[in-house]
């Protein structure tokens, strides 16, 4: 693993190329979808994963130089796995200066209870783990909460939806909890987690893994992420564009019909918006990749008004 300090003039230039095109989609993402306005107290779900521990340090970077004010405070859940480290996100937070909070609840118990062994315990650890920080946020008065999920959990959970659960559906970047109380934002939407798990490694950030219960991971995730991680080495751009397919849908072209009316619809005068688009070639130049955005732009990008 190279460190930091051990990074070369070249490497260095290439850091900081990441840790800017990083922020540069994290404030995209925030300004494009209003996830944090002025006054917010903002609670980020700390796992002690890659993808959260960078979610912090972006937010506390755009905390600095955004032009409105808010606050963070990072909550981490102790769920008393058999060989958590407790000490780690303590340790690291105090280092930081971070405002924090750990939680502490035997779900894992619960989880070893109900779940047969050898069954993946994913699913019912996730429901308990939400709900607990749903109460949390409460607590700590907390106005959005930030979770880790990055550009390929989106695409793995779209697919994962179409493959084996028949839904066009995917995680969106925010959302309202089901008791209509939370809102939950993901700041990483933009995100490639191949350019997380890079900065994640130079940063030196004390990863805590996320099997320590003993879980297998999900099978039909893992296979759609190598379907994806293949994807990306064999076709270069193709994980961009499909990224970008879920800003982009024209539900007319689609059958769902509960998002357009099929029953009613009737020839016109004039012209029909989007009409027989489904006979013409698909448009293949590339929009704009925030990733690709000018550095100058960035302090534009984190207005988060």
């Amino acid at each position: 693993m190279t460190r930091l300090e051990d990074l070369t003039a070249k490497q260095k230039y290439a850091f900081n190329k990441l840790q800017k095109r990083l922020r540069r989609c994290a404030g995209k993402a925030i300004d494009d979808f209003n996830m944090i306005e002025h006054g917010d107290k903002v609670m980020v779900c700390l796992s002690g994963g890659k993808d959260s521990y960078a979610m912090l340090d972006i937010l506390r970077y755009l905390q600095k130089v955004a032009p409105i004010q808010f606050e963070l405070v990072a909550v981490n859940l102790d769920q008393k796995q058999p060989g958590f480290p407790a000490h780690v996100l303590p340790a690291y937070l105090d280092s930081q200066g971070v405002d924090y909070k750990i939680v502490t609840e035997d779900t894992y118990s619960i989880v070893k209870e109900k779940i047969p062994e050898g069954k993946t315990t994913c699913s019912l650890c996730s429901r308990l783990r939400r709900g607990i920080l749903y109460r949390t946020a409460t607590e700590l008065g907390a106005t959005k909460i930030a979770l880790g999920h990055h550009r390929d959990d989106m695409l793995e959970t779209l697919f994962l939806n179409m493959f084996y659960g028949g839904k066009l559906k995917s995680m969106p970047p925010k959302l309202v909890s089901d008791d209509g109380k939370q809102m939950v934002i993901r700041p990483l939407a933009y995100c490639a987690e191949k350019d997380l798990e890079r900065y994640a490694e130079l940063m030196e950030f004390p990863i805590i893994p996320c099997n320590l219960c003993g879980s297998q991971e999900n099978l039909q995730r893992k296979v759609i992420k190598q379907m994806l991680q293949q994807w990306d080495k064999q076709y270069p751009g193709r994980i961009e564009n499909m990224a970008r397919a879920l800003q982009s849908v024209t539900p007319s072209h689609l059958a769902d019909p509960a998002l357009f009316n099929f029953a009613d619809l009737k020839t016109q005068e004039h012209p029909f918006e989007d009409g027989d688009i489904g006979f013409d070639q698909p448009d293949i130049r590339p929009p704009q990749n925030p990733a690709d955005i000018d550095e100058e732009q960035i302090v534009q990008i984190v207005q988060l008004s």
